[in-house]
C-alpha cells in the first residue's frame, strides 16, 4: 500500500488556489472562522445613488417630459389647422348652398306665376300690328 495510496492522496487533494487581491481582502474581511463558526457572513448592503447619478436623473427624465409635452403641443396644432380648414369648407358650403336656394326659388317662381288663376285670368295679347 506504499506507492499506490501516496498516489492516491495526490489525487484526493484539492488544488492550491492562488490568492488574489479581490480573495485577499474579502478573507481579511471576512475574519478566519474559528472550529464550529460560520465561515460565511451576510452584510446587508443597500445600493444608493450619488448625486451625480440623481443630478443626471433628473435631466434625462425634465427632457422625457418636455419632449412629451412637445409632442402634444405640435399634435394639437395639427389638429387646429385640420379644424380651420374644415371650418373654411363648411363654410363655403353654406354660401352655396344659399345661392342655390335663392336659384331655385327663382326658377320655381315663373312656374308658380305661369300656374296661378290670377294669371289664367288675363286676357292675352295679339300683335295688333307693325310700324314700318
Amino acid at each position: 500500500m506504499g506507492l499506490g495510496s501516496a498516489a492516491m492522496r495526490k489525487r484526493a487533494l484539492p488544488p492550491k488556489q492562488n490568492m488574489t487581491y479581490s480573495s485577499a481582502v474579502a478573507a481579511s474581511r471576512r475574519g478566519y472562522a474559528g472550529r464550529n463558526q460560520n465561515s460565511v457572513s451576510f452584510v446587508a448592503t443597500t445600493r444608493t445613488l450619488g448625486p451625480v447619478s440623481n443630478t443626471i436623473i433628473l435631466i434625462v427624465l425634465a427632457c422625457l417630459v418636455g419632449l412629451l409635452y412637445l409632442t402634444q403641443v405640435t399634435k394639437t396644432n395639427s389638429y387646429g389647422y385640420t379644424i380651420n380648414s374644415l371650418q373654411q369648407q363648411q363654410s363655403q358650403l353654406q354660401d352655396q348652398k344659399a345661392n342655390l336656394e335663392v336659384a331655385s326659388a327663382r326658377l320655381q317662381s315663373l312656374d308658380r306665376v305661369a300656374a296661378s288663376s290670377v294669371a289664367k285670368n288675363l286676357a292675352s295679347v295679339a300683335p295688333s300690328g307693325s310700324i314700318q
